[in-house]
């Protein structure tokens, strides 16, 4: 049976779900899903600001919490109100971890990156009421981390009811991710690259143009509701100095370990926490008591802190108050999220930013008057540099400051700071504030799609046999008579007992045959070999192979069985594995095509065309423990299985097998993706 191919977005696109009938080109269809996707998020975003207000006016009497409003509490209220806040977010955070627990992006970075962006409307729903929870009663995270994940959510919805697949899909979680944090910072041009630095690690243009679109859409619509103000009033600043430069540079690479502090004591959190014995849902409280415990005497902790910061980049706050916000509000933050609280970490790497530049400004415009100029300014800087250092993303830190504040006055300081703070936090230790903690949990995307691919094959798939061997004691006549009859660029030398012992290239056989006449016969194929060349084993991963073909200048390695015996296996050359990377970005991209339509189809089922379906079932128990070659289903039922899906003992994990051979395997567990007609596939299950 051929298996139809399926309907993938091309330059027409088909709608599917309720507008199945209306056809569009591509680029008309992608401009209409952006618009649409800006008007949700954008609505997402005032939405979940006026919840956030309505919980406030609960806790504290007043829609919008300042720091005066909090002083004019009882410590007792100020004490307890935190702590009512994290017992009412526990259940939620305790039943549904993913979608209610921690800062949102890592979970919105995993699903484009693993899921092809499937996401839930019990997202949009639960991240919207553990966030609100947390941040209106004095937790100490800020509102854009949940807001990403929500507008992302709304992306990711409608693209499922439009039955878009793959990477159309990952655009659409895009753009919603770009909405939402154009709509909460008022950023336009930010919230496009966040989305793409950061949540799909993808600058291609294809993509871009409709994240920019939902961004400018949002953006119109909480400008609409709630103003066109900068997130943050500052003085307009200007470099006192061009020597002042060095100074900023300085404070980048300060910054950098502020953040890498920042980001190692927030995950220590969690560790802590996890390790603590009994139920999980008593700390979210408790953590909660303690954040209220450091707000009665510094309640500048509470929410993301936008109003010291704005004393911040004024100047108002004294050295000895910049220290101890620096500490506290990195402790507070790290104890909401580490014992279960909801919200983002973007407003506190700002507040962190603020209050390290500012500490930074207070000492240097001390030491060197002349030639600096005012705190503030370094406050303004260190944000971006913090915020860069911990996301690992420089051009968004560098862009939100400008959008933040529309201040152009620091631009050249704030990316030099920025680049630098960057750099240095990665030459520091792997991972940023938000890829760590999927690095913790075996995922590891920050190196890009292509090292991912590449550490997936092993040279045993790309190796190939089909090499000249020599025997070492094979005299030069011979070796030149070899070389004329074939058209190989190499000659690996075997002994008698199949180890390798070296290679001849040829530059060997080059100036070998200049001198032909006079040492045919005194010369052997072992004087000529080189020795020194690397090889590799069946075992390895193609990405340290690919390391090794950078930095030698050959086409082709000899593989050997292991590097004791050195037993002759074959070769591997830069355009097999070339091939192979290819090969198996087609093989994701048609899995991740599968995996998407499977997922966005209420009963894991999709039309093929042609009389065909697909469909996923788990592994019969009378399939297990048999390979596909045993059980013949293509002759007993009718069906053809594409692919196979394994969970491994890592949960996070899985192997996918596309179009599996009759000596694979099924066992228990595993979950197969087979085509066929609907009655086959009835008969199948």
């Amino acid at each position: 049976m051929q298996v139809p191919k399926p309907h993938l977005m091309g330059t027409e696109h088909t709608l599917g779900g309720p507008l199945a009938r209306f056809r569009m080109p591509e680029a008309t269809f992608m401009v209409v899903a952006a618009l649409v996707i800006g008007v949700l998020a954008g609505y997402g975003a005032v939405g979940f600001r006026r919840l956030i207000q309505l919980l406030q006016r609960l806790a504290w009497g007043e829609w919008v919490t300042n720091l005066d409003v909090v002083r004019g509490h009882s410590d007792w209220w100020i004490l307890l109100v935190p702590a009512i806040g994290g017992a009412l977010v526990a259940p939620l955070a305790y039943f549904w971890p993913r979608e209610a627990k921690g800062h949102g992006v890592p979970e919105v970075m995993e699903t484009v990156a693993r899921s092809a962006g499937v996401m839930t409307a019990k997202t949009v729903l639960l991240r919207s009421v553990a966030s609100a929870l947390s941040i209106s009663s004095g937790g100490s995270v800020g509102r854009e981390g949940p807001i990403v994940q929500i507008g992302a959510a709304m992306g990711s919805i409608f693209g499922q009811w439009l039955k878009v697949s793959g990477r159309r899909l990952r655009t659409l979680v895009g753009c919603g991710a770009a909405a939402g944090i154009a709509a909460t910072f008022n950023a336009p041009i930010a919230g496009p690259l966040f989305a793409v630095e950061i949540i799909l690690g993808d600058f291609g243009v294809s993509q871009f143009s409709p994240i920019v679109i939902a961004s400018v859409v949002s953006t119109v619509v909480s400008r609409a509701y709630l103003g066109d103000t900068p997130a943050f009033v500052a003085p307009r600043y200007d470099m006192a100095h061009p020597l002042e430069l060095v100074f900023f540079l300085l404070l980048g690479i300060v910054a950098a370990g502020v953040a890498f502090v920042f980001v190692r004591v927030l995950y220590g959190f969690e560790d802590l926490c996890d390790r603590i014995p009994g139920p999980s849902w008593i700390l979210t409280p408790i953590g909660g008591l303690i954040v209220g415990a450091i707000g009665i005497f510094r309640p500048e902790v509470f929410g993301g802190g936008y109003e010291t910061i704005e004393a911040a980049l004024r100047g108002d706050l004294g050295w000895t108050l910049l220290a101890t916000l620096l500490v506290i509000k990195i402790f507070a933050t790290s104890v909401t999220i580490g014992s279960g609280g909801s919200g983002g970490v973007f407003a506190p790497s700002l507040f962190v930013g603020a209050a390290a530049g500012g500490l930074f400004g207070a000492a240097v415009t001390r030491i060197a008057p002349g030639i600096t100029g005012e705190p503030g300014a370094y406050a303004l800087v260190g944000m971006g540099a913090v915020v860069a250092g911990a996301t690992h993303a420089p051009i968004t830190a560098i862009l939100i400051i400008f959008e933040l504040t529309h201040d152009y006055g620091l631009i050249v300081p704030i990316m030099g700071a920025c680049i630098l703070a960057n750099l240095t936090t990665r030459w520091m230790g792997k991972g940023s504030i938000y890829t760590l903690k999927l690095l913790r949990r075996g995922i590891d995307i920050s190196a890009g799609r292509e090292l991912n691919v590449l550490r997936s094959l092993s040279v045993a798939d790309v190796m190939s046999e089909n090499a000249v061997t020599l025997d070492p004691t094979m005299k030069l006549a011979a070796i030149i008579d070899e070389a004329s009859r074939s058209n190989h660029e190499y000659y690996y030398l075997v002994d008698d007992e199949g180890r390798f012992q070296g290679v001849i290239g040829t530059l060997e056989m080059r100036q070998a045959m200049l001198q032909a006449e006079a040492l045919r016969d005194l010369v052997i194929a072992e004087d000529l070999a080189r020795k020194d060349v690397p090889v590799v084993t069946p075992g390895q991963d193609l990405d340290a192979v690919m390391r090794i073909f950078g930095g030698k200048n050959r086409e082709e390695l000899p593989v050997v069985e292991d590097l004791e015996t050195m037993r002759w296996k074959g070769t591997v050359s830069r355009a097999h594995l070339l091939e192979a990377y290819n090969r198996e970005l087609m093989k994701r991209d048609m899995v991740s095509e599968m995996a998407s339509d499977l997922s966005s189809s209420k009963n894991s089922e999709v039309f093929l065309g042609d009389g065909h379906w697909m469909r996923e079932i788990s592994v019969p128990g009378r399939f297990a423990h048999h390979t596909l070659g045993e059980l013949d289903v293509r002759n007993r039922f009718g069906v053809q299985v594409v692919l196979v899906r394994r969970p491994s003992p890592h949960r996070d994990r899985e192997t996918i097998e596309l179009v599996p051979g009759p000596d694979t395997m099924l066992e228990l567990g595993d979950e197969i993706v087979v085509v066929g007609s609907h009655d086959a596939l009835a008969r199948l299950a």
